[in-house]
C-alpha cells in the first residue's frame, strides 16, 4: 500500500484556503460586499442609529460620509484577506501567527456567509453553501498542526463538503427558488433551451444530494462519489469564467467574474485532497504516517 503523502494533501488545502482570500480580497476591493444588506436594514439599526448616534435614520442612509465610511470597512476587510493569504502561504514558518489569521479570516467569512443569508431571507441552505470556504483556513491550520493525517480531520472535511454540495442541490434543484444565472449559465456553457437546463440542473440537484450522503459509505464506493465531487465542483467553479467571459472584452469581463471562481477553489481542491486520502488508505480507522 502506498503511504500517504501529507505534503500533497496540505497544499491541496492551502490553494483552497489562499483561494479564498485572495477571491474575497478582490471581491471587496474591487467591486462590493452585502455590509449594506444589515447596516442599511431599518428594523435592525434604527434604533442604534438614532438611540446611540441621535441622528434620523434618513439622515443617515442618504449621508455621503456614512456611505465612505461603509466602504472604507468593505475595502479595509479586502485587506485583511490579502494578508491572511500571505499567512496562509507561509502558515508552515509562522505557524503561531498564522493559526490566528486562521481563526480570524474564518471568522470573517462566516460573517460575511451570515449577510449573504440575510440577504437571501435567512435561508440556512445559503448560509452552508460557503461551509467549504470558511472552513478553509482552519482546515489548514490543522493540517499543519497535526504530525499526522487522522480520519477526524477527514470527517470534518466530508462534513463541510457535504454541506456545500446539498446546499447547491436545494438552488439546483429548486427547493429554494433557482437563481436565474444557474439556468442562464447552462443555456450558455451547453447550448440548451431553457427547459433543458432546468431538467439539467435538477438532475444535477438530485447529485447533489447523493455525494452528501455517499461520501460517507464505506471508503471503497465513497471515493468513486468523491471523485464525481472533485469533477462536479470543478466544473461549477469555472461555471462563471466559462459562461461569462468573452474574449473580445477580456479584461472588463475577466474582472468581473474571475474572483467568483477563484474564491471557490476549494469546492474541489478539498474534495480532491479526501478523494486523494479515501484512494490511499485501507480502512477508516487507520491513520497513516506521512513520507
Amino acid at each position: 500500500m502506498p503511504a500517504l503523502n501529507k505534503r500533497l494533501l496540505f497544499r491541496l488545502v492551502q490553494i483552497a484556503t489562499i483561494c479564498v482570500f485572495l477571491g474575497r480580497a478582490w471581491q471587496h476591493l474591487v467591486w462590493d460586499a452585502p455590509f449594506r444588506t444589515l447596516l442599511w436594514d431599518e428594523n435592525w439599526m434604527s434604533g442604534i442609529i438614532t438611540g446611540i448616534f441621535n441622528t434620523s435614520w434618513n439622515d443617515y442612509i442618504t449621508s455621503p460620509e456614512v456611505d465612505a465610511g461603509i466602504q472604507m470597512t468593505i475595502k479595509s476587510f479586502g485587506v485583511f484577506y490579502l494578508i491572511c493569504a500571505l499567512m496562509a502561504l507561509f502558515i508552515q514558518r509562522w505557524r503561531k501567527i498564522g493559526a490566528v489569521f486562521m481563526y480570524l479570516g474564518s471568522f470573517s467569512l462566516i460573517l460575511l456567509a451570515l449577510l449573504y443569508c440575510k440577504e437571501r431571507f435567512f435561508s440556512v441552505g445559503q448560509f452552508l453553501e460557503y461551509s467549504l470556504q470558511f472552513s478553509s483556513p482552519v482546515l489548514l491550520y490543522f493540517c499543519v498542526k497535526q504530525s499526522y493525517i487522522r480520519s477526524g480531520l477527514i470527517f470534518w472535511m466530508k462534513v463541510f463538503i457535504a454541506f456545500t454540495f446539498v446546499c447547491h442541490g436545494l438552488y439546483a434543484f429548486g427547493y429554494y427558488p433557482r437563481p436565474g444565472y444557474f439556468t442562464e449559465m447552462t443555456m450558455l456553457i451547453l447550448g440548451v433551451s431553457e427547459n433543458t437546463a432546468i431538467t439539467f440542473l435538477k438532475i444535477a440537484g438530485i447529485l447533489d444530494f447523493i455525494i452528501g450522503v455517499g461520501i460517507f459509505l464505506p471508503h471503497k464506493i465513497a471515493k468513486w462519489i468523491m471523485l464525481y465531487a472533485v469533477i462536479w465542483g470543478g466544473l461549477t467553479t469555472l461555471a462563471r469564467v466559462v459562461a461569462y467571459v468573452e474574449f473580445d472584452y477580456f479584461w472588463e469581463t475577466a474582472n468581473q467574474w474571475v474572483f467568483e471562481s477563484v474564491y471557490r477553489v476549494p469546492h474541489f481542491t478539498i474534495p480532491l485532497a479526501v478523494w486523494y486520502y479515501l484512494k490511499t488508505i485501507t480502512s477508516s480507522d487507520q491513520e497513516l504516517k506521512p513520507r
